[in-house]
């Protein structure tokens, strides 16, 4: 009984600290105002009428923005994705431009900093890095999807 008791109270510890993983908060997360509707029977929206579609939204150039991946999961969920590089920011192409993410379906893709991201949850696939995606909030009414942070 004793070791029972024993066995209970370390799988108990256990399963606790599992779910005590330390969270980064993400120091380049863009200081913008994201709070924005899109209406999907705009043509401009197309890609979005179908599962699995995206689009690439332009920002503000004031804004610490890259702009916003949408992508549609599922018949009414949505997600938004800034396309600034999680990880790295200040990367720069060879025509010194940021860079920006860009989507290699099923991934999310920084080509700066070589890093993958899985597009459907924002987490990081394969490469080094810390943050998953700077993803933003949804919500749809049947043709319309709001974007707010």
């Amino acid at each position: 009984m004793k070791n029972k008791l024993i066995l209970l109270l370390t799988l108990l510890a256990l399963v606790t600290l599992q779910g005590c993983r330390e969270v980064h908060e993400n120091p380049y997360y863009p200081n913008a105002i994201i709070n924005f509707t899109i209406n999907l029977n705009q043509l401009d929206y197309y890609d979005l009428r179908v599962v699995s579609g995206y689009t690439y939204l332009t920002s503000d150039p004031m804004s610490t923005s890259r702009g916003i991946i949408v992508y549609r999961l599922s018949q009414d969920e949505f997600r938004a994705y800034d396309r600034l590089p999680p990880n790295n920011p200040y990367c720069r192409d060879d025509n010194g431009n940021l860079t920006r993410l860009v989507v290699d379906f099923p991934f999310v893709v920084d080509n700066c900093n070589d890093i993958k991201y899985n597009i459907i949850n924002g987490d990081l696939f394969e490469g080094e890095g810390v943050y998953p995606l700077i993803q933003y909030h949804t919500s749809f009414n049947g043709y319309e999807v709001h974007i707010y942070n």
